[in-house]
This record gives C-alpha cells, sequence and structure tokens, in this order.
C-alpha cells in the first residue's frame, strides 16, 4: 500500500503551526472519502496524480524485472543446449551400434534342401541340438552412423562353435580330403567337432526410441576366416582323444546375419550361405550350411 504525506495549509499562511495540516492518503477504497474531502482546498488534483505516477512507476518496475528474469532464464536454456550438444560430440553419443560384447548360443547345419533331417548315409552327422552351442567374444566395434538412430555398425569377433554328434561316431579326413566317420570300438560319453573363426560383419541397424531406451533392430552380411580346428572324444572308461585337423573345413565364409534387442541384450540368427566343408568333400558328397541362434550382451551403452 502506497501512502503520501503532505501539507495543506490556508490562502494565507500564517507563521503559527496551527494552521498547518499534515494528511495521510492511502491508495484503497477509503481514498475517495479522503479525496473528496480534499477537493475543497484544491489538493485532490494533486493527490490523485502522484498516485498514477508511483503505481505507473511500480508497474514499469515489475515489467523490467519480469522480463529480466526472462531473459536469464533464456540464457541459462542456451547454455544447458550448448552443454548437451558438446556432450554428445564429445561421447559420440549420435549412434553407437551394437557388436561388441558377448554371445552364447546354439548351432547346427542344414542340408541344401534346408532340412535339419539328413540323408540315411551321413546319419553320423547327426548332432545333439540341445547342447551343440557356440561362443562368441565380439571384441572390437566400429559405428558409422546416418543419422542418430540409423546407421552401420562393423567390427571383429571370435566364434567357437561345437559340433556335438548324437551317436558313438566321430569323423576323420580321408587321404583324399573327403571326409568320413569313425566309430570306435569302445563306448563314447562325448563326441563332438571343434572349430575356431575370426569374424567381420557389415550390419545396417536401427534404434528405434521407447522411454529413453532403444529397439535395435539390424541385418546384414558376415564373413569369417578359420583359425583352426579339432575333433575330439571322450570315452565312458575315461580315455580320450584328440586330434587337430582342418577337416577339410572351408577357409571363408560368408552368409547373413540378423538381431533384435532393447539396449544391451540381443537376441541373433546368423546363416552361412558357405557349407562347412569345402564344396565336394564332405560327408557323402554332400553340402551342410551351418546356422546359429541365440542371446549377446552388448557392451556400447
Amino acid at each position: 500500500m502506497i501512502a503520501f504525506v503532505f501539507q495543506l495549509s490556508g490562502q494565507e499562511k500564517s507563521k503559527e503551526k496551527q494552521n498547518e495540516t499534515k494528511v495521510l492518503v492511502t491508495y484503497d477504497k477509503k481514498d475517495l472519502k479522503t479525496l473528496e474531502s480534499l477537493e475543497k482546498t484544491g489538493s485532490a488534483d494533486y493527490v490523485k496524480d502522484t498516485l498514477v505516477q508511483n503505481q505507473s512507476v511500480q508497474k514499469n518496475e515489475v515489467i523490467v524485472k519480469e522480463k529480466k528474469k526472462e531473459k536469464e532464464k533464456e540464457m541459462d536454456n542456451d547454455r544447458d543446449e550448448e552443454k548437451e550438444r558438446n556432450h554428445h560430440f564429445h561421447s559420440g553419443d549420435r549412434f553407437k551400434g551394437h557388436w561388441a560384447g558377448l554371445e552364447f548360443g546354439f548351432n547346427n547345419y542344414v542340408t541344401s534342401q534346408n532340412t535339419l533331417d539328413l540323408p540315411s548315409d551321413i546319419q553320423y552327422m547327426s548332432l545333439n541340438s540341445g547342447i551343440s552351442n557356440n561362443f562368441s567374444l565380439n571384441f572390437a566395434q566400429l559405428s558409422l552412423g546416418f543419422t542418430k538412430h540409423i546407421g552401420i555398425v562393423t567390427g571383429l569377433g571370435i566364434n567357437w562353435n561345437n559340433y556335438k554328434f548324437d551317436g558313438n561316431y566321430n569323423i576323420q579326413k580321408l587321404p583324399d580330403g573327403t571326409i568320413d566317420s569313425v566309430s570306435p570300438e569302445a563306448k563314447l560319453e562325448k563326441s563332438k567337432l571343434a572349430t575356431i573363426y575370426m569374424t567381420l560383419p557389415i550390419i545396417l541397424e536401427f534404434q528405434i526410441p521407447v522411454h529413453r531406451h532403444h529397439i535395435n533392430v539390424g541385418a546384414g552380411f558376415i564373413g569369417a576366416i578359420k583359425l583352426g580346428s579339432h575333433t575330439k572324444m571322450v570315452f565312458e572308461n575315461g580315455g580320450e582323444i584328440k586330434r587337430y585337423s582342418d577337416y577339410s573345413l572351408s577357409l571363408l565364409r560368408y552368409g547373413a546375419t540378423a538381431r533384435i534387442g532393447y539396449q544391451n541384450f540381443q537376441i541373433y540368427g546368423t546363416y552361412y550361405t558357405t557349407p562347412l566343408f569345402i564344396a565336394g568333400k564332405g560327408p557323402g558328397g554332400y553340402n551342410l550350411y551351418p546356422f546359429e541362434i541365440g542371446f549377446a550382451l552388448t557392451f556400447n551403452d
């Protein structure tokens, strides 16, 4: 509330202080009565003008303060946006693909007719699907983003495959390079073919934002080069035989891979269009095409 004090005096100024009057005016509903009582003295207009002027000054001060606060808020927002842009630039958060990490899955192979049912003359190649597994360590990754949520991801990985035979069989490489069966007299507890490949993918990945996270969908090409292979037989009597050889396995292989996941968890599938063994050298002369299905935990987020 604004108050004003002014002095009223008669038409003739007296040296005595008896004629001097001080009036306190408050700008509210009571002012109307005060102003009416002052009209007779000619001071009401002065009071009205003074009140209006002071109200205008106060109003201007409020407007200036509000504009100053708005300007400071805009400057704070600009600084926050600049910090966020710098964070994205320096952290490389524009696009990060999903490759580097660990993979675990199950592997098998199909015939050229895309069936798991093997011809009767190569039944020794039948696998125990429940324990034929693969493990991968994808240790290098490069992400090339087209946008924040679309890009190409590539890298390197090491892929271990264990093809565990279902019967009392294993395989051997004949002098002409063809693959044939081995059927030991002793009872086998475990029997497998193990391979190691270095892999290189080229995957187109899409990232769909969901509540500040992402659903990742990717598909592309994958190539691999063989690093080693061996067979292993473990007998029920405790004996064990391990043989290292190339087993006429394809040195280079390539195929298609696809994966879908949420954040760091992925489900993937890979199918190689290159046969497991060199064409014409496989068991019974048949071509067998390996595939993998499993899950992955990536390191990028």
